[in-house]
This record gives C-alpha cells, structure tokens and sequence, in this order.
C-alpha cells in the first residue's frame, strides 16, 4: 500500500517492469556492465556478494554465486553477510532512498563495499522540457511525468547518511539516439521506466498533446543523423561499511608541516 506522500506509486511500478521486455532492458544492462568494471577495479576478492535489483536475470551470468534481491522496501538482506552489496538501478523509484542504502550497509560485513547506479537529474530532460512546454500550449497546465531525479552532490550525501565510510558518488553520461519520441516513450516501456508517479495523471491524455511534444523535440534535440536525441546519467554510488583498517582523517592541529612550506609560498594572515 502506498504512503499518503509517496513519490512513487508502487503497484503502478511493479505492472511496468512486470511488462517489461527482458531482451530490451539496454540502461539496466549498461548499469550492469558498469558495475562489472568497477569491481574488477577493486584489488580485493569478493566472496558473498549481493545483487539488489528489478531485474536479477541480468545478473545470472555475471556474478552466478551472488545471491539476488527484489528492490522493494524492505530488503531480503541478512545483516552482515555480504562482502559486496550492488543496489543496481532501482534507487531512483524508491519512496525512501536513504532506507535502502541504510539496509545495504547493515547487510555489508566490516569494510564491504556498496557500488550502487541510479539515474540522475540530466535524464531525460529532453523529454521533460518538451512534454511540459506542449502540455502548457495544449491544456493549459502541468502534470507529472517524468520521475524527478536527484542530483550527483544530493546522492553524495545519501551516502554519508546512511553511513557509509569513504563516500563517492560521478557519473556516466549517455546519449541515446531515437527515430521519433513515440519510439523513446516505446523502448521505456519495454524497460519497464514508464511513468509510475502516485501523481500522475490517471486519465488518458489528448493525442495532441503528444504530437505537438514530439514537433518540439524534433525541432530543439534533433539528432546529427535525423531523429532525437536523448539523455541518461547514470550515478554511480560507492561506499564502504566502516571497519578500523580503514584511513582515518586526522584530528584537526595534528599536522607536522605547514601548508606554505609544502607550496613553497609564503603564509599571509587575513585581516580580522
């Protein structure tokens, strides 16, 4: 049941990923593969690791020994089992993002990590822009449509809140190319991304309003080739469950050398 105050619209979630084409999930796959880099990044073995997901048929091949969890809101993870939590792609439905990466840090053993994807604010801004300037001309008004996305330095901070140690957070751009805005709209409903707002609109809308959204976005994102151009940032999140081996910063007076030393500058004193 949905909180009087979701963002998201729960059930309305789970029938569009329930739709879902599994060969077509391209953002949940190049999720994916960029979790896979980063953890070969990482000069440690991983032996129990966890993978949160919508999708954890994506993950079979992958990471065969990882034990697969449904990103609903409350995960099925036991505490302090995992040596690596990946929450992949979910975090940007969630009603409390915090609470999710609360739970995946106290499923993580001492010095595990978390490498977490979630779409950011840049996505689909295109679309955004172009839905809401033609719903503006056409009815009058403004409905939801677009999920709101989190920008990177906001999801930096989820981070520490939720207590996690050495925090990070960047992001990877990507630019996908569309024939039309009816073809954009059509692959996020084979991702199973369409439009799940608790405050959505629940009637249909005018055919108008689409196509004069699309004219917009033809004549202001055009792709070099024809077509459209659309966006996705994806954000990748890393964290470690603190643990004592860890560096630790120092406590402040505690350094040896003066900074000017080290740039070789003289130190001036700023007036009162």
């Amino acid at each position: 049941m949905n909180h009087p105050n979701a963002l998201t619209d729960i059930g309305a979630l789970a029938r569009n990923r329930s739709r879902a084409d599994l060969t077509q999930l391209f953002l949940q796959a190049a999720a994916r593969d960029e979790i896979e880099d980063r953890v070969a990044m990482v000069n440690k073995p991983f032996h129990k690791p966890a993978i949160v997901s919508p999708f954890g048929d994506l993950w079979q091949n992958s990471m065969p020994t990882g034990t697969i969890v449904q990103d609903g809101a409350t995960l099925d993870l036991a505490v302090h089992q995992h040596d690596l939590v990946i929450h992949s792609l979910g975090l940007h439905w969630a009603n409390d993002p915090v609470g999710q990466l609360i739970q995946c840090r106290r499923a993580l053993q001492p010095d595990g990590l978390l490498l977490a994807t979630v779409l950011g604010g840049q996505t689909l801004h295109e679309l955004r822009a172009c839905l809401a300037q033609a719903e503006i001309e056409v009815s009058g008004g403004l409905s939801p449509r677009v999920a709101p996305m989190a920008e990177v330095r906001d999801l930096g901070a989820l981070l520490q809140r939720a207590g996690l140690a050495l925090p990070v957070a960047d992001t990877v751009p990507l630019t996908a190319e569309y024939r039309s805005m009816t073809h954009l709209m059509h692959d996020l409903r084979q991702m199973g991304e369409t439009n799940a707002l608790a405050a959505r609109m629940r009637k249909p809308s005018r055919r108008s309003l689409f196509e004069r959204a699309n004219e917009i976005y033809e004549q202001t994102f055009p792709a070099p080739g024809g077509g459209i151009l659309a966006t996705f940032e994806l954000i990748v999140l890393t964290g470690w469950a603190p643990a004592k081996s860890q560096p630790q910063p120092l406590r402040p007076g505690s350094a040896q050398a003066r900074l000017a030393d080290a740039l070789r500058t003289d130190e001036t004193s700023l007036p009162d």
